[in-house]
């Protein structure tokens, strides 16, 4: 192979609107039966942030969707990598809902978003292909697999890989699992360059899906509040499933990822892990070492952003990766030549994980 996929720019938007665990002490919630929950409100915000390390989550203004904030974390991408965007050959794009305007439940999937952000951009290139992916909250690191792919092929040189999302605009407040999810945008430049002129790069990578019982852990169901429009749907999820599941699986499809790239544990200085659940990211860490026989794991090995901006889903990891890269993380730095993963789990129920040489 006379070539590396190699991240030459990233970039992201947070949304401005802050929604804090206190907002949520005056909601009433009720269970999937649609029965009150015994504790209080105050009882249940709490025992979220303990579980889940989540204080605060950001949402879209009301005037910006999906779209627009794809294409600003485009822009600041494609700005920091010094290309020409005509230059591109792909858009590719990793959402779930399409754009949901907000105070509605409609998802507007048409034109696909990846046309919108190539539109907002002014590419006039028909060559350059712009075209979404579904693929739960994996899907931003499924999109650096597939420009990884083109570029081995011969088929591409560059392209964009997005992750977008507005889960705000399809939550069910009566939910308390609707405290999880946020909004949010990330995006990064992926470049083929000859291996002659670099040692950065994509290492290898390792993906499953899983889609008996687990297809439908992640779903789209009616209110849990009492008399509901059942025609009226959100996100919906069976946490405790989501939870067994990202423990048992995504720590084996990592250790693939790093024993395809043959380098050891010891060597890896960041792992960018969808920020899900506090609790559930550091156990899949901590039973990934354990693979290897290593008791404990580094401390300052994993960047965490889920305190402050909740889980944005597509873009977690890509929003993650651009804070620590441009010094915005506290603790947290990246050098050339350091070797960092990617790794994610969601709604499929689908895993992967990159292993990338900065």
């Amino acid at each position: 192979m006379n070539q590396k996929t190699v991240i030459t720019g990233t970039g992201c938007y947070i949304p401005e609107v802050i929604k804090t665990n206190q907002d949520f002490a005056i909601q009433n919630f009720y269970g999937e039966d649609t029965q009150p929950i015994a504790n209080s409100s105050q009882e249940i915000v709490d025992k979220f942030q303990q579980i889940t390390g989540i204080q605060e989550r950001r949402y879209a203004s009301d005037n910006i969707n999906s779209s627009d904030m794809a294409t600003m974390a485009a822009k600041l991408a494609i700005e920091e990598s010094g290309i020409d965007p005509e230059q591109l050959d792909q858009v590719i794009l990793a959402q779930n809902f399409g754009n949901v305007t907000k105070h509605t439940i409609q998802t507007d999937l048409l034109p696909a978003l990846a046309s919108r952000v190539k539109h907002n951009l002014g590419i006039k290139n028909p060559s350059c292909v712009a075209y979404d992916i579904i693929f739960g909250c994996p899907g931003w690191v499924q999109g650096v697999i597939q420009a990884d792919t083109y570029f081995k092929a011969g088929i591409a040189k560059k392209a964009l890989v997005i992750g977008t999302e507005t889960l705000s605009r399809v939550l069910d407040v009566y939910d308390r699992d609707s405290m999880i999810f946020s909004d949010g945008a990330g995006a990064a430049v992926l470049e083929a360059k000859p291996i002659n002129e670099t040692n950065s790069g994509v290492l290898s990578w390792s993906v499953q899906s899983h889609c008996l019982e687990e297809a439908y852990y992640l779903f789209l169901g009616k209110s849990n509040f009492p008399g509901s429009d059942p025609r009226i749907r959100y996100i919906k999820m069976k946490g405790k499933k989501v939870y067994e599941y990202a423990l048992q699986h995504v720590p084996l499809a990592m250790k693939d990822c790093l024993d395809k790239a043959e380098v050891p544990i010891q060597q890896v200085k960041k792992i960018f892990i969808h920020q899900a659940n506090e609790k559930m990211d550091e156990g899949i860490i901590r039973r990934l070492f354990k693979l290897y026989g290593l008791r404990d794991m580094p401390e300052y090995i994993m960047p965490m952003s889920i305190h402050k901006f909740g889980n944005s889903s597509v873009a977690t990891i890509p929003t993650l990766f651009d804070m620590v890269k441009k010094h915005k993380v506290n603790d947290h730095d990246l050098q050339p030549g350091d070797i960092i993963m990617f790794a994610s789990v969601g709604a499929g129920m689908n895993i992967n994980s990159v292993c990338y040489r900065m």
